[in-house]
């Protein structure tokens, strides 16, 4: 949800439409004045036209939600970014506008990582949350990932706060041999829709991906997508043909 006034570019997301996927948000936050910013594996980032927030932008992430969560839960302790907007996207994706952050040396995010690993007094309420937002994560969520203690995970805010960011992920290498190997499995425990574009990622630390993979890939979970349609009872395959043609 997006907190009026916090952003100055709320026009911009409010006004994406219902169905848009991560290549429209991308093309109009460029259309708006928003300079490329950096990448990762999961998300590319934007940077606002003034340099103050940052659109993080991801074709699939899973934990996107319990992210959000975190920084909404946990902004009482000033030991989060701000969030400013956070919108999933069609096909998986996931959006979040952020206050715009800077790395930190290794050694402090180290000694950051390792308060919050402890529950040490100065950051007890945000290991209390992020633990707990955790917890649900890995009831809810297939190839929910341990918490991620990457020195990269702490940064510093304008101010110079420290403050986590990003300390949920999905498995990725399990899930994706998973898609390779077994594509029933995924296509089972992941809905079509929620992994529409999970070959889209950039994969700039892991990567490059060859495109022939991505494509096998694609085709393995099409075909289970297909089984499993017609495997389905005639009120199902009724209710998924009447979706894919609303």
């Amino acid at each position: 949800m997006m907190s009026p006034g916090a952003d100055p570019y709320a026009e911009t997301v409010g006004r994406l439409p219902r169905a848009a996927g991560h290549r429209d948000v991308h093309a109009a936050l460029l259309r708006d004045g928003w300079r490329p910013g950096g990448a990762g594996d999961w998300a590319i980032a934007l940077r606002s036209p003034d340099g103050t927030a940052a659109a993080r932008i991801s074709p699939f992430d899973p934990v996107g939600p319990y992210s959000a969560a975190l920084y909404t839960q946990a902004a009482h302790t000033r030991q989060v970014p701000r969030l400013f907007a956070h919108r999933r996207l069609a096909g998986g994706g996931d959006l979040q506008v952020l206050e715009w952050l800077e790395p930190v040396a290794q050694d402090e995010a180290a000694a950051f990582h390792c308060a919050i690993a402890t529950g040490a007094p100065p950051v007890a309420d945000l290991t209390a949350i992020v633990r707990r937002i955790h917890d649900r994560a890995r009831r809810e969520l297939p190839w929910c990932g341990p918490l991620d203690d990457n020195p990269a995970n702490v940064m510093r805010t304008a101010d110079g706060r420290l403050v986590l960011i990003d300390p949920y992920y999905a498995d990725g290498p399990n899930l994706y041999a998973t898609a390779a190997t077994d594509p029933d499995r995924v296509a089972a425990l992941i809905p079509e829709a929620e992994r529409r574009f999970m070959t889209e990622i950039p994969l700039t630390a892991s990567g490059p991906w060859d495109e022939a993979a991505r494509e096998a890939m694609r085709a393995g979970l099409a075909a289970a997508d297909a089984r499993a349609a017609a495997a389905a009872p005639p009120q199902d395959q009724a209710r998924r043909a009447s979706s894919a043609l609303s």
